[in-house]
């Protein structure tokens, strides 16, 4: 069954000080300065002497300080007691157990994994984790290490992104690890939450850090990657070059400035083409004489 986080009962530690300061000095000093004066027997003066001792220790073991964003955990002979957030001196039963637990946003960098994308090419990957403490029970008592707990809980996810994702894509529809790096850490975010929900923790962000192709196949890699570049470019180049032919064959038939017969109207077409697809500039070539 999950702990859940509830306030322990505690007071302002600063009067319980002073009470257990004053216990454990003034009751001694007034009781042994009573003995010269009285002649009497020392027993009981002893006696007041011990027990105010011990009230002024035993209320002392119950006061400590809670700094900020800090909390205590109290546990009572093995029994969760409850959580102290409130900042500054406090006091709480003195047979309690107080365990310090810090609810600053921590971060850590995970190792640098290699796991095959969708598409079965090794990759490299590694992520920047930012995370804190929400619930002090079930961090101290539902799990054995949260700290531990949430660094391997959080490579796993990684792990598993890289495994539903590619490396690299030149489609917008599909998401990948290099292309939509938004995308991604909100969808890395949101697994690592829901594997660690039960350690009490929240990730505040997660982010890819660290993103490669495997050194083996690094080389080829590139070269694929650069030709598939190529070939989008290339696919952009031909439909917008297909686009301005034919709306300029369409303004020069709507206009009437020159009335194209299919052969023509193919060499035009032929020679646009050429012009606008190609890598080079191309050289004109000034026709001085009749259309024909």
């Amino acid at each position: 069954m999950a702990m859940k986080e509830h306030s322990a009962f505690s007071m302002p530690g600063g009067l319980a000080i002073l009470i257990g300061l004053a216990l454990l000095l003034g009751g001694p000093v007034w009781a042994f300065s009573q003995i010269p004066h009285h002649q009497l027997d020392p027993g009981p003066y002893v006696g007041v002497a011990l027990v105010s001792a011990f009230l002024g220790i035993l209320v002392l073991k119950g006061c400590f300080i809670v700094g900020p964003n800090e909390a205590r955990v109290l546990t009572l002979f093995g029994k969760y007691a409850g959580t102290v957030r409130d900042s500054g001196p406090r006091w709480a039963n003195p047979f309690t157990t107080k365990r310090e637990l810090s609810l600053r946003a921590r971060n850590f960098e995970t190792a640098k994994i290699k796991v095959n994308d969708i598409e079965g090419n090794p990759i490299e990957i590694g992520a920047v984790v930012v995370w804190r403490v929400m619930d002090t029970a079930m961090a101290m008592f539902d799990v054995e290490n949260f700290g531990s707990y949430v660094q391997i809980q959080s490579e796993a996810a990684v792990r598993n992104l890289a495994m539903h994702h590619p490396y690299d894509s030149h489609d917008d529809n599909v998401v990948s690890l290099r292309g939509q790096s938004d995308h991604v850490a909100e969808q890395l975010r949101k697994e690592i939450n829901e594997r660690i929900k039960q350690a009490g923790v929240e990730v505040v962000d997660a982010r890819i850090a660290h993103l490669a192709y495997a050194p083996e196949i690094a080389q080829a890699m590139l070269q694929r990657q650069q030709a598939g570049a190529i070939i989008a470019a290339r696919t952009r180049i031909v439909e917008g070059a297909v686009s301005m032919v034919e709306m300029a064959l369409e303004q020069l038939a709507k206009r009437g400035i020159v009335e194209l017969d299919p052969e023509r109207k193919a060499a035009m077409v032929s020679n646009l083409l050429v012009v606008l697809c190609g890598e080079r500039a191309t050289q004109p070539v000034v026709n001085a004489g009749t259309l024909y």
